[in-house]
This record gives structure tokens, C-alpha cells and sequence, in this order.
């Protein structure tokens, strides 16, 4: 099968030999990530989390800070939970928010490297 473009094989052939197990194993693995993905696809969660990454902030300080609305602001973070990307603490009536964990915060750190990175 010649299609003229070098991103094709030029023939129809299975070359994943002894690997086939471990990649169909790593595609399953695999399988919830673009979940993970498009929660931070959104810009107003991936500029909490850059903002998480920072210090622990309660809603009102998100708020204020992306000049957003509460609600707005509840209804991401309530995503940014459901995936666990971030976790709250109660003070009284205040809620702070942090990362989940070390893994969300080398996420936000790795993707910042990356799109800073000179080519």
C-alpha cells in the first residue's frame, strides 16, 4: 500500500513481535488519561493549579485573584477534585485548597518546563 507519505508503512506488517502484551497492557493503563487531560485542557483549572502550585489559596483568593465569580470558581475546583488534582482543608467556614500530591505538582512543573523550553 503506497500512499506517497513517509508517516505510513509502505506495507502492511505487525512488527510489535514480543512486545504485543506490554503495549496492549500499557494501552489500558492508558485508557483514563484523556480524562486527566481534558480537565486540564480548560485554561481558568490549569491557572489554579499553577496557582496551587505556589501555596495553598481558598476559594475566595482564586476568586479574587482570576477574577472570576465564586460559583465559576467552585465549579472548577469541584473537577479539579473529582480527578484528584486537588485536595481542601476546612478552617472554620473557609476552604483551602492544595495539589492532590507531589505527582500533580511535577505535572504542573514538567508542562511548564516544556512550554518555556527554547526550540
Amino acid at each position: 500500500m503506497e500512499t506517497g507519505n513517509s508517516d505510513y508503512c509502505s506495507e502492511y506488517s505487525i512488527s510489535v513481535g514480543e512486545n504485543l502484551e506490554a503495549l496492549q497492557r500499557e494501552l489500558q493503563e492508558a485508557a483514563g488519561l484523556s480524562e486527566l487531560f481534558k480537565a486540564l485542557a480548560d485554561e481558568t483549572r490549569t491557572r489554579i493549579l499553577s496557582l496551587l502550585a505556589k501555596q495553598e489559596l481558598c476559594g475566595c483568593d482564586l476568586s479574587y485573584l482570576l477574577e472570576m465569580s465564586t460559583p465559576a470558581i467552585s465549579h472548577h475546583l469541584r473537577l479539579l477534585k473529582m480527578m484528584r488534582l486537588v485536595s481542601y482543608r476546612r478552617e472554620g467556614k473557609q476552604v483551602y485548597y492544595r495539589l492532590n500530591d507531589e505527582h500533580v505538582s511535577e505535572l504542573i512543573e514538567v508542562a511548564k518546563a516544556h512550554f518555556l523550553e527554547e526550540v
